[in-house]
């Protein structure tokens, strides 16, 4: 139960706001829901012990309003804060003035964030630790030292912005004549997004898999990892499909990617939960290429498979708590794969598509789990992620878990906006996904160009 932090707002929305209320409710905590005012029937809203509106739509008015959202935690009495992912979730700048007003931010320190947020200077990081790297650079700010840095490390190479991620900011450069007419476009893509125009140049892997390693961190210097996570099914970087454990990597590389990542959350004095995301090449050689500091979307898959639950350890930690799991004692009991569904038209190259559920019947029996937010009657608003609720299957192998996959979603009914349901049912009779062969460019070369 939770001793020191007792009244908890969650600086978030939608599935991930449901999945925190639920914990807390558990650990016999005090729930506060922020809302926007698209979000006012928003089922987070309802179910949580308190609810504050904090500003207009638009996110930059309401779920990234700082201030406002200082204000909603004074107004609540709240003593600690619960960031989910995305939004403000791995801004080092509200976690410091949370720490700064004595305000619980539940995650790991500011400095930590500001590290691990910085890719170049996490990239250092993992030198330090031991952890391999993707051959490259540190940033770049001209034409001359980014042609030199090509020829070394050899075409292609990949442009990426120190202050990325979740897929955005990269470049793919296969020339000199490329990389004369892309590095400035990525720099001033990066100042846009980000806010920071320093670029940096890696090596880039062709046809790799992705594969992370979910970990958890507590403040007494304990760090354990909970297998990995295979999230190889994406389109433009971004994840679709993620399961547990992968078919491809052997036990001895599981145990060597476990303790790198390990290695690499002590080194940056990492507390809470995170996961350390590797490119994995043809040869099983594996490459760091980031920390995400805060809960994943598939965080499910891994408590799914190891029965640990994630989100409520990390509440557990913030609250002083020492890890009570040691490494030996997790064992992936389970196969579970999780498909993001999405209010998006695949046909139409995953275009948004928000709008009224009119119909809606969620999936479930044995092995089968559903996280979501909607409801039948509920509007999805254009201001946000299209992600909309997640379904995890589970068996006691692949091909079980591969059959209650597609009974799962066969059963799933949501009508009156496009889903992502159907492609994942494409998926799961695509030969190399069922083989387990599947890399980061099946979909982008197999379906966005011709359409599903």
């Amino acid at each position: 139960m939770l001793e020191n932090i007792k009244r908890i707002l969650i600086a978030n929305r939608g599935e991930i706001a449901v999945r925190a209320i639920r914990s807390i409710r558990e650990l016999m905590g005090e729930s506060i829901a922020i809302y926007s005012k698209a979000d006012e029937n928003s089922i987070h809203k309802d179910i949580a012990d308190i609810s504050i509106c904090i500003g207009e739509a638009p996110a930059s008015k309401s779920y990234l309003n700082i201030p406002n959202i200082l204000s909603a935690i004074e107004i609540t009495g709240a003593d600690a804060v619960y960031p989910g992912y995305g939004f403000l979730a791995e801004n080092a700048s509200f976690a410091e003035i949370c720490e700064k007003s004595n305000i619980t931010f539940i995650g790991p320190s500011s400095k930590t964030l500001k590290l691990v947020g910085d890719k170049a200077k996490a990239r250092e990081a993992a030198i330090k630790a031991g952890v391999p790297v993707i051959p490259g650079s540190p940033p770049v700010d001209n034409i001359e030292d980014a042609l030199k840095i090509a020829e070394q490390i050899g075409y292609p190479v990949l442009i990426k912005a120190a202050g990325g991620g979740g897929g955005r900011g990269m470049r793919i450069v296969k020339n000199n004549n490329e990389m004369i007419r892309l590095l400035p476009v990525a720099q001033r893509e990066a100042e846009a997004n980000f806010s920071d125009p320093r670029v940096y140049i890696e090596k880039f892997i062709e046809a790799p898999k992705h594969i992370e390693i979910q970990i958890l961190a507590d403040s007494y210097g304990n760090v354990i990892y909970l297998g990995e996570r295979e999230c190889s099914i994406q389109r433009r970087h971004q994840k679709l499909i993620e399961e547990s454990p992968s078919l491809f990597i052997t036990e001895e590389v599981r145990q060597k990617m476990g303790e790198a990542a390990i290695k690499f959350a002590k080194q940056v004095g990492f507390v809470g939960a995170g996961t350390v995301e590797f490119l994995v090449d043809k040869n099983l050689n594996f490459y760091f290429i980031e920390m995400n500091g805060r809960i994943q979307v598939e965080h499910p898959v891994s408590e799914i498979v190891t029965g640990i639950d994630i989100v409520k350890w990390q509440f557990l930690i913030a609250d002083g708590k020492e890890l009570s799991i040691s490494q030996e004692n997790i064992t992936q009991k389970f196969h579970a794969i999780e498909f993001r569904i999405n209010a998006e038209d695949p046909d139409n190259n995953f275009q948004p598509n928000a709008g009224k559920i009119e119909k809606l019947y969620l999936p479930g029996g044995f092995g089968v789990r559903v996280d979501t937010h909607i409801y039948g009657g509920y509007t999805i608003p254009p201001y946000y992620d299209s992600l909309i609720a997640k379904i995890i299957v589970f068996g006691n192998t692949r091909e079980e878990a591969i059959i209650r996959a597609k009974r799962a979603l066969k059963e799933l009914i949501i009508e009156g906006i496009k889903t992502t349901k159907d492609f994942h049912l494409k998926i799961l009779e695509d030969e190399e996904f069922l083989k387990g062969t599947y890399t980061t460019t099946l979909v982008d070369e197999k379906y966005l160009k011709v359409g599903v």
